[in-house]
């Protein structure tokens, strides 16, 4: 509860979400919530896998989303793919070569929301179009590409079985062709 009640008031520290936690203690009881200390807080962030915060947030997406697909007759979603360079702190997962650690963050960005509808997060060294053929497709998953008006996309996702599953999806799928010198 304490970390939903940062991400939907801005608390940009941990004192800013046991103060905030704090002032609301009397209604706390309604959520089946207490006050937290800023200790447990990050104990808890230290020590819980990143896996419990991806799987929400992307259904959290997906819950957000819902509505506004009905709304909209076309979207446009943006793919792509970032490196993230991590500190030495992270070699124990984030780790793919001798002296870098670094992980790959995956994002379906929907332009008419104005706001991410999918992320995941991978190894550095995961390819692009790897993680793009495990995002679903079907209609009613997260995210449902099933009806979208385009998805733009650049090289790093050049699949022709992927490009048929999308075609079959009924979407229009924007990009440019390799080109080879002459």
């Amino acid at each position: 509860m304490a970390l939903l009640y940062d991400q939907l008031s801005g608390a940009a520290s941990l004192r800013e979400i046991v103060a905030g936690l704090a002032s609301h203690a009397v209604r706390l009881y309604h959520i089946e919530a207490k006050p937290v200390r800023r200790s447990t807080l990050s104990d808890a962030s230290t020590r819980r896998p990143i896996a419990v915060f991806s799987e929400l947030l992307s259904e959290m997406m997906r819950q957000a989303h819902r509505g506004l697909r009905r709304r909209l007759a076309e979207t446009t979603y943006l793919i792509d793919a970032t490196g993230v360079r991590l500190n030495q702190a992270s070699g124990g997962w984030a780790r793919f070569s001798a002296g870098v650690c670094g992980a790959r963050v995956h994002v379906i960005y929907d332009a008419d929301a104005d706001r991410p509808i999918y992320a995941a997060v991978s190894a550095a060294n995961v390819n692009d179009i790897t993680m793009a053929q495990q995002i679903p497709i079907e209609p009613g998953t997260t995210p449902a590409f099933a009806g979208a008006g385009s998805i733009v996309f650049d090289l790093g996702y050049y699949d022709y079985g992927w490009w048929a599953e999308l075609d079959a999806a009924v979407c229009r799928i924007v990009t440019r062709f390799k080109s080879y010198p002459a």
